[in-house]
């Protein structure tokens, strides 16, 4: 990979921080993802910080998730559950409360169908020895 300049790489540093912050939020508020926006972080670290890349990578909660992510594009059984339960319930929540119009509501079942067919067909990861 080609070496980025520095102001880019500081572009890509504070994308990486900013997901942290948000996979942080995420850990503790519901609905709200973790997984993929430390994903990203992971991918924004690898082009300005290795050091913080690696941080990520070997940290002891999800690193085996990260790691797994990046081998062959793999999401847990458990994953997979919370990613369609979480979409389920958002668009409940969508529908109850904001009343869409059908149109409306039909583009966001289609949209959260083909997120969730996409999670779906990941592979599970290989099993720990």
């Amino acid at each position: 990979m080609k070496p980025f300049s520095q102001p880019l790489r500081l572009l890509w540093l504070m994308g990486g921080l900013l997901c942290v912050a948000l996979g942080v939020i995420g850990a503790f508020l519901p609905l709200m993802p973790t997984t993929i926006f430390l994903i990203l972080a992971a991918f924004c670290f690898a082009r300005s910080s290795p050091r913080l890349e690696a941080r990520l990578l070997e940290h002891p909660r999800f690193g085996p998730t990260l790691r797994a992510w990046r081998a062959n594009g793999a999401i847990a059984r458990g994953g997979k559950v919370a990613a369609c339960t979480g979409m389920i319930v958002g668009f409940a929540i969508f529908w109850f409360t904001a009343h869409p119009a059908p149109w409306m509501a039909a583009a966001a079942a289609l949209m959260l169908a083909g997120c969730s067919a996409f999670v779906l067909s990941r592979p599970a990861p290989p099993a720990a020895n």
